[in-house]
């Protein structure tokens, strides 16, 4: 945006021309490293949307990508000026163009700075997604049978395996629900009966997780089943027995891992931003 008019011998003019040349293709290179940021949360999101309840997290990785496309093309742009104004007869087609481009890039830089906030402030809305579609994967972990919803076994456990977690908010989410299938319950049992039985909604409910939650830094083998229950464990208290599961529920792993995340590329973005606010205000070649 040129803030006043200031006149330039050729040799200057040259050398004004190169380094803006210059600094206009570092901008290219900052919108290409934008777009990858985009890009690679976006497929992260994507490994995960079985346990995430709408597409709302996805604004920040296609904010990211767009910027980063737009970044690109602006800045080529004006890598493109830069370059022909060396030519007097070159540049001349372009003076009509510059008022509109940086009126332009002005709206550019606003949106740029909107969408660096939006990574920090996405958390909120985030958490709420997590929660709700955890809850939901949770519930089908037992439906190996039905299509649509077989994976959601290995989604869960390779899930809770790699963030060493457990449940939604806690281990304990796991006895709210009938994770086992019924095609491995002994309906014969007396005890599977009674439980099924004891439950209004007909479900088998039991003080056990799967083995995912189990956290292998234990010194003991794993108890899995029967998790509250001292008395059916020789020398144990679940109370104090930190290393048997993970304690951390999945949503706060996941929400800790994709708020850092966000707040990293944030931050990257802001750099971006500032770096555009200072290449924007250029004088007129």
């Amino acid at each position: 945006m040129a803030l006043l008019k200031v006149k330039f011998s050729q040799k200057k003019r040259v050398k004004l021309a190169q380094g803006l040349w210059l600094m206009n293709w570092f901008s290219v290179f900052a919108g290409i490293l934008v777009f990858s940021m985009g890009l690679f949360l976006k497929i992260e999101l994507r490994k995960r949307s079985e346990v995430m309840d709408n597409s709302e997290s996805h604004l920040v990785p296609n904010s990211l990508i767009l910027m980063g496309i737009l970044s690109c093309a602006f800045n080529g742009f004006a890598g493109k000026i830069c370059y022909d104004s060396l030519d007097p007869a070159k540049f001349a087609k372009w003076k009509p163009l510059l008022r509109p481009y940086l009126a332009l890039c002005f709206l550019f830089n606003i949106l740029l700075f909107f969408v660096a906030l939006i990574c920090f402030l996405m958390r909120g809305s985030l958490e709420s997604t997590l929660a709700q579609g955890l809850k939901n994967g949770m519930k089908f972990y037992r439906d190996t049978d039905t299509p649509g919803r077989c994976f959601m076994k290995k989604t869960i456990d390779m899930l809770q395996i790699e963030f060493k977690c457990c449940g939604n908010n806690g281990f304990k989410d796991w006895f709210e629900i009938q994770w086992i299938s019924n095609r491995y319950l002994d309906f014969s049992s007396k005890e599977v009966k009674d439980r099924i039985k004891s439950n209004v909604d007909g479900r088998y409910l039991v003080d056990g997780v799967p083995f995912s939650c189990c956290n292998p830094s234990s010194p003991r083998p794993c108890i899995q089943y029967q998790v509250t229950n001292n008395s059916a464990h020789y020398s144990y208290d679940y109370q104090t027995e930190e290393l048997n599961l993970w304690r951390r529920g999945c949503r706060e792993a996941l929400l800790h891992y994709y708020s850092s995340m966000m707040s990293s590329m944030g931050a990257v973005v802001l750099l971006v931003w500032l770096f555009e606010v200072t290449l924007s205000p250029q004088p007129r070649l």
